[in-house]
């Protein structure tokens, strides 16, 4: 059945999540006419967004972020506040399908009446979040959600993008799995705003605090991300909800450093630059692919690039000044 935009509008703002599920989906579509309406419907909640608090969550496979997520959902929740999913499953790169089991693996969460979990096809998208997250985000924000949790693929070096849609970008970390290379490189430790090294319990206790150690020697030669936030690193198991209290709190401290200082709303709007930035590019794309005449060069200077006649980026040069020719 199909909603109108005041349909969908009045549902996402009473907190219906029918129907707040039924808008993103209309966001996520790429057909013509669902594309002109999901325009309309977002111009028509933006009064309504950035109220919330919005964190990425990342980490290798096996970090246990379902789980901790869930369990900070239901701390979320019982801080009086109302928490979104946006968990980001891999899709195929031969099928395009993904599982989304998110809602099977944070079942609990799923219960809660002040939860909306969505997961959401990453479709090929790199940057372990979904093409249109930021605007799904708004959606949630819009439906009166105080904190949006963005889980996103995993952790890698195509995974750190999230970090641009997000006011804190949560690292979870283990010991003991072989990743404790990964866990200092540059690139994510560059992006981060805390760690919780998840999973310690009293056998693996002192090796954790080991991790800890190994992990603030790192970030003592890391230029600070934000001027004046030390990244903490908290030690925890999500499981038997030890150390969630401590990250609740840090979040708040740091968002409120950030609000404190003007931070929050500068790099807010960084983010919606960017993202005016990528569907430029894509919305160029789109347009190119819709004239016959530049979809025959398109395919012509592609071929040359596959063919090396000459290097990839002449090609796509020389393309992209005929489309932006005059003539």
């Amino acid at each position: 059945m199909k909603f109108s935009t005041d349909e969908l509008m009045e549902g996402i703002r009473s907190g219906d999540k029918r129907l707040t599920a039924k808008a993103i989906t209309l966001v996520e579509s790429k057909k013509a006419e669902h594309r002109i309406q999901a325009e309309e419907l977002l111009k028509r909640i933006m009064p309504f967004t950035g109220n919330s608090i919005r964190v990425g969550i990342t980490g290798v496979p096996g970090a246990g972020k379902s789980t901790f997520i869930e369990n900070f959902g239901r701390l979320v929740i019982a801080n009086g506040k109302k928490v979104a999913v946006l968990a980001i499953d891999p899709s195929s790169s031969i099928n395009k399908g993904s599982i989304l089991g998110d809602k099977t693996r944070m079942e609990e969460l799923a219960k809660e009446e002040n939860a909306f979990i969505r997961p959401s096809p990453s479709s090929g998208f790199l940057g372990g979040v979904a093409n249109t997250t930021f605007e799904t985000m708004m959606i949630c924000e819009a439906a009166g959600y105080d904190y949006i949790l963005i889980e996103t693929v995993g952790v890698g070096q195509s995974e750190v993008l999230v970090a641009d849609i997000t006011d804190v970008f949560l690292f979870l970390k283990i010991i003991g799995g072989g990743d404790e290379l990964q866990g200092i490189k540059r690139g994510i430790m560059e992006m981060v705003d805390l760690i919780f090294i998840n999973k310690v319990e009293q056998d693996n206790l002192q090796k954790a605090k080991n991790t800890r150690l190994e992990l603030k020697r790192a970030l003592d030669f890391i230029p600070p991300k934000e001027k004046g936030w030390k990244i903490p690193v908290l030690l925890g198991s999500a499981l038997y909800n030890e150390g969630l209290d401590e990250v609740y709190a840090k979040i708040f401290e740091f968002t409120d450093m950030k609000k404190k200082t003007g931070r929050f709303n500068e790099v807010r709007t960084q983010q919606a630059e960017k993202r005016f930035e990528y569907w430029v590019q894509e919305y160029i794309l789109a347009m190119m692919k819709r004239s016959s005449s530049l979809e025959e060069a398109y395919i012509k200077h592609k071929k040359n690039a596959s063919e090396m006649v000459s290097n990839p980026s002449t090609e796509a040069k020389i393309f992209v000044e005929k489309f932006l020719s005059k003539d």
